[in-house]
C-alpha cells in the first residue's frame, strides 16, 4: 500500500485552501506532529501482526501453506513438462437400433465395419469417437480424432480408424492459418457427428453427393464475419496412384449474418476417382461440385437447408450403344426444421430431393456398376445400387443391352424423415426417427419378395453419450 507523505498532504491542503496559509515555523511544527502520528500508527500495526508473519495463521498453518504452494508449483511445472498444457480430450459414442423393411433386417448396430459399402441405413451410425486437441503457446493447433470401423477414413479404405488428423499453424496472426493433414469434408448444413446431427440418418445430399475426406494443405482465414478455407488435396484417398499428379481444389466460405443466422458455400473442382474405368489412364475424370447452405436458430425454431449441383465426366451408370460411358449430372435440395416443445424435447422434420435421371444415374462415388462389360459375366445387378436406390429401372434388364428403352433414365430420389430428440441430461441424448425413402423407378431391392420396389421404410432409435 502506498502511503501519502505528510509533506505532500500538507502542501496539497495549503494549495487547495490558500486562506489557511501559515508561517513557515507553524507549518513545520504541524508537519512534525503529523509525522510522529504516522510513525505511531505504523508501530501499532507491526505489533498487531501475528508472530508467524501471516495474517490469520499460526506458525504451523503458515508452514503448511508454504508446503502446499511449493507442491502446487511443482505439479504445474510437471503438467507443462508432460505436454498436458493446452490439451483437450473429448469423445462420444452412439448405440443405435435400425429396422429396414426391404432388407428384412432389425437390430442393434455398433462399431460394424465399412467394408460392405456405404449405405444410408448404416453411414456413420453406431460409431465411437475420441478426439485429442492440443494448442501450443504459439497458437498452433494439433488435432487427432479416432473412430474405429465407422470413420471417414474407413469409408475410403475400409481399414483406417482416423476421422481427422490435422495441424493448424498461425502465419501472420491467429486469423491467418496454414492447415494440413486429413480433414473431413466441410460441405453442407448437416454435420457428421451424432452430437451435432439432430437425426440418426443423414440427408440424401450428405450421403450421395459430397466427398468424405481431404488430404492436403491449404489456408484457413477469418476476416470479420467471414470464415474461408481452401485446400489443394487428394479427395477420398491418402496417397494418389501411379499416373495421377493433379491435386483437387476444395474450398468453403461461411458468412455469419448475426447471432441467429448464417450461410455458406463449398465446392470441389478437379479429377476424382471414376469407378467406371478399368484402365489406369481413365482412373480419374474431371468432377465439379458446388453447394450453398444456410441455417437459422432463434428461440424454439431451428432451420437448415442446402442446394447442390454436381457432374463427373464419364461418370454415368449406363453406357451408350458403343459401350462408351457418358457424363453423370445431378442436383438436389434438402431442408430441415426443428421445434423445441420443451427445453429438452425437440421435434424434427427433414425433406430431401435428388434429381439423378441423367444417363441412367450416377453420383459422386457411385458409379462403376456396369462391371459386366469388363468381366463378361451376365448379371442383372451390375448396373445400379439397389440398396441405396441409385440407377435405372431394375426391371428393364438393361444388361446386356443398354439401349433398351428407359435404361438411359436414372431414378430421382425422395426422402422424408420425422424425428424426436430428447436431452436426457447434460451428456446424454435420446433420438428416434422414422424415414420414408422413395424413387420414381423401382430401385429398392426387397430381399423377402426378390423384387424391386419404389419405396422403403426405416425406423431408428439411438442413445448418444458425449463428454
Amino acid at each position: 500500500m502506498n502511503r501519502i507523505r505528510p509533506t505532500l498532504l500538507a502542501l496539497a491542503l495549503a494549495a487547495a485552501f490558500p486562506a489557511w496559509a501559515q508561517t513557515n515555523a507553524e507549518l513545520l511544527k504541524e508537519l512534525q506532529a503529523l509525522r510522529e502520528r504516522v510513525n505511531e500508527l505504523e508501530k501499532k500495526l507491526q505489533q498487531a501482526q501475528p508472530p508467524g508473519g501471516q495474517w490469520g495463521m499460526t506458525p504451523q498453518q503458515a508452514a503448511e501453506f508454504n508446503r502446499i504452494a511449493v507442491k502446487t508449483e511443482a505439479l504445474q511445472d510437471n503438467f507443462e513438462d508432460q505436454g498436458y498444457k493446452g490439451l483437450k480430450i473429448t469423445g462420444w459414442a452412439e448405440a443405435a437400433y435400425i429396422w429396414n423393411r426391404n432388407q428384412k433386417r432389425a437390430g442393434f448396430q455398433f462399431l460394424n465395419q465399412q467394408e460392405d459399402g456405404y449405405y444410408y441405413d448404416t453411414s456413420y451410425i453406431g460409431a465411437v469417437n475420441l478426439t485429442l486437441t492440443k494448442e501450443t503457446d504459439s497458437g498452433t493447433i494439433w488435432k487427432l480424432s479416432l473412430m474405429p470401423n465407422r470413420s471417414p477414413g474407413a469409408v475410403v479404405d475400409t481399414k483406417s480408424i482416423v476421422d481427422e488428423a490435422s495441424v493448424s499453424v498461425p502465419l501472420t496472426d491467429l486469423q491467418t492459418r496454414l492447415i494440413a493433414g486429413q480433414i473431413p469434408d466441410w460441405s453442407g448444413y448437416e454435420y457428421m457427428p451424432p452430437t451435432l446431427n439432430p437425426f440418426i440418418t443423414h440427408n440424401l445430399l450428405f450421403d450421395f453427393t459430397l466427398p468424405t475426406t481431404y488430404t492436403g494443405v491449404g489456408l484457413d482465414l477469418t476476416r470479420g464475419k467471414w470464415w474461408i478455407r481452401a485446400m489443394l488435396a487428394n479427395v477420398n484417398e491418402n496417397i494418389v496412384q501411379a499416373k495421377s499428379r493433379e491435386p483437387v481444389l476444395v474450398y468453403r466460405a461461411d458468412y455469419e449474418r448475426g447471432e441467429f443466422s448464417g450461410w455458406g458455400f463449398a465446392g470441389l473442382h478437379g479429377k476424382t476417382a471414376n469407378y467406371n474405368c478399368v484402365d489406369q489412364a481413365c482412373s480419374k475424370t474431371m468432377t465439379h461440385l458446388f453447394e450453398v447452405d444456410g441455417w437459422y436458430t432463434r428461440g424454439d425454431l431451428t432451420l437448415g437447408g442446402q442446394i447442390g449441383f454436381g457432374m463427373q465426366k464419364k461418370g454415368a451408370i449406363i453406357p451408350d450403344a458403343d459401350g462408351n460411358f457418358r457424363d453423370s449430372r445431378w442436383w438436389g435440395v434438402s431442408g430441415m426444421a426443428g421445434w423445441n416443445f420443451t427445453p429438452r424435447l425437440q421435434g424434427l422434420v427433414r425433406v430431401d430431393y435428388l434429381n439423378n435421371a441423367k444417363n441412367g444415374g450416377g453420383l459422386f462415388g457411385y458409379n462403376g456398376y456396369w462391371t459386366a462389360i469388363a468381366d463378361g459375366e451376365a448379371s442383372t445387378t451390375d448396373y445400379g445400387d439397389w440398396r441405396n436406390g441409385i440407377g435405372p429401372d431394375a426391371n428393364l434388364g438393361c444388361y446386356p443391352d443398354p439401349t433398351v428403352d428407359g435404361c438411359s433414365r436414372g431414378a430421382n430420389r425422395y426422402a422424408l424423415s420425422l424425428g424426436l430428440k430428447y436431452l436426457f441430461n447434460e451428456h446424454t441424448t435420446l433420438k428416434a426417427e422414422y424415414r420414408l425413402d422413395r424413387a420414381d423407378r423401382p430401385v429398392f431391392y426387397d430381399v423377402g419378395s426378390d423384387s424391386y420396389k419404389k419405396l422403403n421404410h426405416l425406423l431408428g432409435a439411438s442413445v448418444v453419450v458425449a463428454f
